[in-house]
């Protein structure tokens, strides 16, 4: 069982500050922490920590961010012989000010993913070949990503699509997904739905379907997440837990999803087991909280 994610390595900086600073304002920060992100990195991490043999394409400059990030790969268990560094390019980095009263700016400077190429994926193709599925997610080029789709596609591997960022455009890569995974605000922006009532969820997930994408679920936050199964919609509640840093959360609820299909388990499984990691993430402050297996199974017994 192998996953291909191809997507971003970012290295985000969050600086603390008592309120976000004015224009040309100069402040004093309270804090700083460094955390490896990135969505493409995020869903890797999340399928190898849960048993998937797990490979990344992606690219990373070559300044001193650069290691960290492929160290932290290497540390949980994602092979990265397809993460290539870019002479004169820098990592994917994310400025964040977080202020007391939970207000942020953000700055995120794409670099090496904004160079993540056709040639990548080609260079790429045999494990795509073999693996189980590929996941892809839209913080690197979109002609990138619709190539990796369409390679996994020639191999016959199954396809995951993250549209997130949502962008508009994702909407034609939809012919070439298997599954289509967006959270309920990228699917009302790609659909135009007006409310999450269970009509405009399956309005909504059926626009996707007709737009070409064989399955289509959507995650819904603290209330679960939502799939159209055999044509009818099934909705999930969220584990409960209490939450203290929802940073990546979606990721990996994307990663432990794809890890139990290419496991073999029936779709309402795999959406159960995604949804107890991804709310296991959430207690955690920390963009990179995917539990172990062990874990997820405990919530689960817990919350049947």
């Amino acid at each position: 069982m192998s996953i291909v994610v191809a997507g971003s390595i970012n290295v985000d900086v969050f600086l603390d500050v008592t309120a976000l600073p004015k224009p040309n304002e100069t402040i004093i920060g309270k804090a700083m922490r460094q955390a490896i992100g990135g969505k493409g990195l995020n869903q890797a991490v999340a399928c190898a920590r849960l048993g998937a043999t797990t490979h990344m394409i992606a690219a990373v400059g070559d300044d001193a961010l650069a290691p960290q990030a492929t160290g932290f790969l290497t540390a949980n268990g994602v092979l990265i012989d397809h993460v290539k560094a870019l002479a004169g390019a820098t990592t994917g980095l994310a400025n964040i000010l977080v202020a007391e009263d939970g207000q942020n700016m953000i700055v995120v400077t794409p670099g090496a993913n904004g160079l993540l190429s056709r040639d990548d994926i080609d260079a790429a193709d045999s494990s795509i070949a073999t693996a189980s599925a590929l996941i892809v997610q839209l913080e690197v080029p979109i002609p990138t990503v619709r190539h990796a789709l369409e390679r996994a596609r020639a191999h016959g591997v199954m396809t995951v699509l993250n549209p997130a960022p949502v962008d508009p455009a994702a909407m034609a890569l939809m012919p070439l997904a298997d599954l289509v995974t967006p959270n309920e605000t990228e699917l009302m922006k790609l659909t135009g739905i007006p409310d999450l009532s269970d009509a405009s969820l399956i309005a909504g997930l059926n626009a996707l379907m007709v737009a070409g994408a064989k399955q289509a679920l959507v995650t819904l936050g603290s209330e679960g997440c939502a799939a159209l199964i055999a044509g009818n919609l099934v909705r999930l509640p969220a584990f409960r837990v209490k939450a203290v840093d929802a940073t990546g959360a979606g990721d990996i609820f994307n990663g432990a999803l794809v890890t139990r299909l290419v496991a073999g388990d029936d779709p309402v499984t795999a959406l159960r087991y995604a949804s107890a990691a991804s709310a296991l993430s959430v207690t955690v402050p920390s963009a990179n909280a995917c539990p172990t297996p062990a874990q997820v199974a405990e919530l689960m017994a817990q919350q049947p």
